[in-house]
């Protein structure tokens, strides 16, 4: 009984102390609500909690919760490779380890955020605008306790800003913004170091703005904004003119973004004026020099003997196509050098890239064939024309690797590339030198001076040539990290031109490019007979997801070949896809101008008329909303006609498969206008004359709309003419049309 009694009276104070608690907590959480952290302009507000997660933001003028409530997310972290102070390392296993934002409070314009369990504070300086709010992190400060054996731990990864946004319409991954018809949010990085991505989760995304060690922490920038749609470019032109950046915006603006471009091939001096013909043909507004028509290699651009006056042909050439009403762009490699030039050959520049790294286990003499190693080259490329080891300055091919040891590289070629066999000790660091896939260049270290050596001297060129805009090829050929190294070297480059490119492509991208690679990209050559679903696998689809972006693309490069025995060559209706595709989306289209080719094909004059309207519509910008909608379809195609008033027309059309019996010669497609059916038809590479079984009275043949020309008939057939593109009208109804067409007979 007792011990009953006993049992009471313990119990009783528990109980009281345990409502006590609960009472100071439920005081505490009031009072953490009452110590959120409000940063607002005059369009957001967004609530930190104090104890380090992100609340709440609120769009102002309509009032909508732009994250996904409920979601325990903290706005900041640090993460380490693994746990780097002792007592951690002892308590958890070594892999990557993330610690959370635990505390938060403001003073004036800067936070002060506490981790858990780690040691270090981070100050946020908070730069607020009535465009943006900016986040930068100022720096890092750890303070030591008293416990344990302690020195300052270091930092992998931090986390500047993260925010669940709850799902919209639209994500645009490549420029990190969510938005719909009335509301978009954007995580923008303010300096190139400044790392941006996002995850998917149920119903909402992550957004994030961070750093890494390998780039840079302390000194990371972002900016947040959250505006209606149509102002969005707007806040974003604000945020790249108050840090410096590369005028994306006011590039997508231009009056020359919205043209496509002629890209000229084996051009000089003596032929320009022909490429210009051509391009004039087409409607053409920009024309594109291919640096291997002037350059020998890539790094060093010595001059080509087809331009024994050096820059003063290439300006000669550029001042042409100025006085022809056109603008010159340049499509050039620059972060790699090719395997021709100075850079690589005969002693190989040390600031070439190398991949992995090995120690030699023997000394290596200069008649050696196999190459022993510490490391095992399992993983190594066996790829034809990227197996080289870079010793010192002699590059060494090989043919194999062993991966049991001893480890070795055999059947080596010594002193390959014009380089010097030498002897080597044992302990010497070699590694495989990075070779692109082509493989045709060398990859430049991007931590090391060349890459600015190079766009220096590209820059030079650019400049003095007088060029107005870029593709930057092979933009993909960097180590990583890519998120960083693609528009480091890209930013490289255009920090060196003195006349800022008005817009530029490139061939790979990471967010920061968005302000640099304004036009998107283009895609390698396909053959005229995949083309159209090429593009509907490719470009299209691309396009789609690029406009989530607020960007264009580049509907090229569209290589133009004349028909011959081993293909049907380029056909009007296949430019007529590909531009109509690009106009959907507000994206242009980019043509490869070989001279050779283009005198050759008999219907260039029908294929540089298509794309001359097209570029002219364009130009205009009187597609209407609901025309670039049906344009976006891939599957349906289009025909855009100038009409008896000289104005335009856009009709869909389809292809009549079966011509003739099957024959390749002809190309047909039907489409209904002003309550008629109509063809549109030509012979692929010749003249003929094609046999319709049809009476002269249910058709009229039109070389265009509006220009009637008589038809030579006899016996319920009409004997056409084939050639160029003409028009057929009949007063019968489409599947007989297509039955007469099945039924013609070539002459």
């Amino acid at each position: 009984m007792r011990e009953r009694i006993i049992l009471k009276k313990t119990v009783v104070p528990i109980i009281l102390i345990t409502l006590v608690f609960s009472a100071v907590g439920c005081i505490n959480n009031s009072r953490a609500e009452d110590n959120d952290i409000v940063i607002e302009n005059s369009e957001l507000k967004l609530i930190l909690s104090s104890n380090g997660t992100a609340k709440s933001l609120i769009h102002k003028p309509t009032g909508q919760e732009c994250l996904l409530k409920g979601i325990d997310l903290p706005a900041f972290s640090i993460t380490q490779n693994r746990p780097y102070d002792n007592e951690h390392q002892l308590a958890y296993p070594a892999i990557s380890k993330e610690f959370s934002s635990d505390t938060i409070y403001r003073v004036d314009d800067k936070l002060v955020v506490g981790f858990e369990l780690i040691d270090y504070q981070a100050y946020v300086d908070l730069k607020i605008t009535d465009d943006y709010i900016g986040f930068a992190l100022e720096k890092l400060e750890y303070h030591m306790n008293d416990i344990g054996i302690k020195r300052k731990t270091e930092i992998d990864e931090f986390t500047l800003l993260q925010i669940p946004l709850k799902e919209r319409t639209n994500f645009g991954e490549w420029l990190n913004v969510m938005w719909d018809e009335n509301v978009a949010v954007n995580l923008l990085a303010a300096n190139h170091t400044t790392k941006i991505e996002s995850e998917t989760r149920p119903g909402y995304k992550i957004v994030r703005a961070g750093g890494i060690a390998e780039v840079q922490i302390e000194g990371i920038e972002a900016a947040l904004i959250t505006t209606k749609t149509s102002a969005l470019l707007d806040r974003i032109d604000r945020v790249e003119r108050d840090y410096g950046l590369p005028l994306g915006v006011e590039s997508r603006r231009s009056n020359e973004y919205k043209n496509s471009y002629y890209e000229l091939r084996n051009v000089t001096t003596q032929n320009i004026d022909e490429h210009i013909s051509f391009a004039k043909q087409g409607g053409f507004k920009q024309m594109v020099i291919y640096y291997t028509d002037f350059a020998a290699s890539m790094g060093h651009f010595p001059w080509r003997p087809q331009y024994p006056n050096g820059m003063k042909d290439l300006h000669e050439i550029v001042e042409k196509i100025g006085e022809a009403g056109m603008i010159a762009g340049i499509h050039l490699h620059y972060n790699k050098a090719g395997i021709n030039d100075p850079y690589v050959t005969p002693i190989p520049d040390s600031r070439l890239n190398v991949r992995e790294i090995f120690t030699l286990a023997e000394d290596v003499n200069r008649g050696d064939s196999t190459i022993t190693v510490e490391e095992n080259p399992a993983g190594c490329t066996l790829e034809e024309g990227r197996r080289f080891l870079k010793i010192g300055n002699e590059l060494v091919s090989y043919k194999a690797f062993t991966t049991s040891p001893p480890y070795q590289f055999t059947g080596c070629q010594r002193g390959t590339l014009n380089t010097s066999p030498n002897s080597t000790k044992a302990g010497y660091m070699i590694g495989i030198l990075d070779i692109d896939t082509w493989p045709v260049f060398v990859r430049f270290n991007q931590r090391t001076s060349i890459q600015k050596e190079v766009a220096e001297r590209l820059a030079n060129i650019y400049d003095q040539a007088g060029f107005k805009f870029v593709y930057f090829d092979g933009a993909e050929d960097v180590p990583p990290p890519y998120w960083y190294n693609v528009s480091k070297a890209q930013l490289d480059l255009y920090n060196a031109f003195k006349d800022k490119p008005i817009f530029s492509e490139g061939a790979c991208k990471s967010h920061f490019s968005w302000h640099i690679l304004t036009r998107g990209n283009a895609f390698d050559i396909f053959r005229p007979e995949v083309i159209k679903e090429a593009t509907r696998i490719h470009p299209a689809a691309e396009a789609r997801l690029v406009s989530n972006d607020f960007t264009g693309i580049d509907f090229g490069w569209i290589g133009y070949v004349a028909p011959d025995k081993s293909t049907i060559g380029i056909q009007p209706d296949m430019l007529e896809y590909i531009t109509s595709r690009a106009a959907g989306w507000n994206s242009i289209i980019s043509f490869i101008g070989n001279l050779d080719q283009l005198k050759a094909h008999p219907r260039t004059k029908d294929n540089l008329e298509v794309i001359r309207r097209w570029e002219d519509v364009r130009a205009r910008d009187i597609l209407t909303t609901e025309q670039k909608k049906e344009l976006q379809t891939s599957e349906q195609e289009h025909i855009l006609l100038i009409n008896e008033n000289g104005n335009y027309e856009l009709l869909p059309y389809r292809q009549i498969a079966n011509v003739a019996n099957g024959s390749r010669e002809i190309r047909a497609f039907i489409f209904e206008r002003n309550h008629k059916v109509w063809v549109v038809y030509w012979h692929i590479s010749g003249e003929t004359n094609i046999k319709l079984p049809v009476d002269s009275k249910d058709i009229k043949l039109f070389e265009e709309l509006g220009k009637e020309t008589p038809i030579e008939e006899s016996h319920n057939e009409v004997n056409l003419p084939a050639g160029n593109r003409r028009y057929v009208q009949f007063n019968l109804p489409q599947e007989k049309v297509i039955e007469i067409f099945s039924r013609a007979i070539l002459q």
